[in-house]
């Protein structure tokens, strides 16, 4: 499978929800259980049998290489596809074209590049390549059944798997599968989406697909599903990776209560516990307590402070004696000695509490 197999990961977002982290980088880099998220994805892929990896890219497109490489450490071939202007959800696949193989019945995964999972890929891979009535799918859609529905468009399929229709949010949801964000294509699907415009893979393609006669498929489960695009929810993913909510090959598994870089400085009287990620040359002073938060590269905590469920952003500080709740710190914004915060998304280079 691993020589036949390709994905594509859709990165080109510019990560608004997220501001102010994605400021100077793409969301997709963020430190999520000790590894930039994309490292997630590419391990995940891998161990289920995908040899090459596209990136499709936008925003700060220059960052992504210099971390991740030529995905020689997963296994598999990594190649960047840069978009250069923003094509939507399907338009960024069909940007991609020309990096697969041209083979019109292979397996192409999609993966978008906010989402963490744990749902058994390499099942929705043998899943696609089972006939029915005679004919193998031309689209997967990994779907997830959640307890309220209302939130989301929902994807409602019959008695064999077959998607019988995409319903937009609703007060009395048809179904409560929703889509995951993990497709499967076959090669001649990606040919099929218009070229040059911005084309949106939820709203245009899988509709029009349906409506054309092609074969979409839904492949449900009820695993661990989470769109990492919101500071609340990066945090909450990665608390869930370090504690072992969820599992990812990118890491070894549960660390603990906490994951700490190598060369992180944190007090000998200092907690970190709730599943925190301290990062790359962090500081952490006496008598601090850091619970449930990712403190990324050079971030500082001061002595006697408490950082709840938040997370800083490179070179954020914490003073001492400080107490910051559910508080999002850009690079280098700084929380005055004393202060309590909560809440709050403090700009890069601001201070709060003075």
């Amino acid at each position: 499978m691993s020589q036949h197999v390709e994905a594509v990961i859709v990165a080109g977002g510019f990560g608004t929800r997220l501001l102010p982290l994605t400021a100077h980088r793409p969301k997709h880099l963020l430190n999520v259980g000790g590894v930039p998220f994309l490292e997630h994805q590419i391990a995940r892929l891998a161990q289920a049998g995908v040899g090459h990896v596209v990136l499709a890219t936008s925003y700060r497109a220059e960052l992504f290489e210099p971390v991740l490489g030529d995905g020689s450490r997963w296994g598999v071939r990594l190649d960047y596809v840069e978009e250069e202007e923003p094509l939507g959800t399907a338009g960024a696949i069909r940007n991609v074209a020309g990096s697969l193989r041209p083979d019109p019945d292979g397996a192409v995964v999609i993966v978008n590049g906010d989402i963490l999972s744990g749902h058994d890929l390499r099942a929705q891979l043998t899943d696609f390549e089972r006939p029915r009535a005679g004919r193998l799918a031309d689209v997967s859609l990994h779907l997830v059944e959640v307890d309220d529905a209302r939130a989301f468009g929902c994807v409602p399929t019959d008695e064999n798997g077959r998607v019988t229709g995409f319903v937009e949010k609703s007060p009395n949801p048809v179904t409560n599968q929703v889509n995951a964000g993990c497709y499967v294509f076959r090669r001649r699907v990606v040919d099929e989406i218009p070229v040059g415009r911005e084309v949106s893979v939820e709203r245009e393609t899988f509709p029009t697909l349906l409506e054309e006669g092609w074969l979409v498929v839904g492949y449900v489960d009820t695993a661990y599903w989470r769109d990492v695009g919101t500071p609340e929810a990066l945090v909450a993913a990665s608390r869930d990776l370090v504690l072992g909510v969820v599992g990812s090959p990118a890491v070894s598994g549960p660390t603990g209560e906490a994951w700490i870089a190598d060369d992180a400085a944190v007090a000998a009287d200092a907690v970190v516990d709730g599943g925190s990620v301290v990062g790359r040359r962090v500081r952490v002073g006496p008598g601090a307590r850091v619970s449930g938060s990712v403190l990324m590269c050079d971030a500082v905590v001061g002595r006697d402070a408490s950082v709840v469920d938040s997370v800083l952003g490179p070179g954020a500080e914490v003073g001492h004696g400080a107490e910051v709740l559910r508080v999002t710190l850009g690079d280098g914004a700084r929380v005055a000695a004393g202060a309590r915060v909560s809440g709050a998304r403090v700009e890069c280079g601001e201070q709060v509490g003075s």
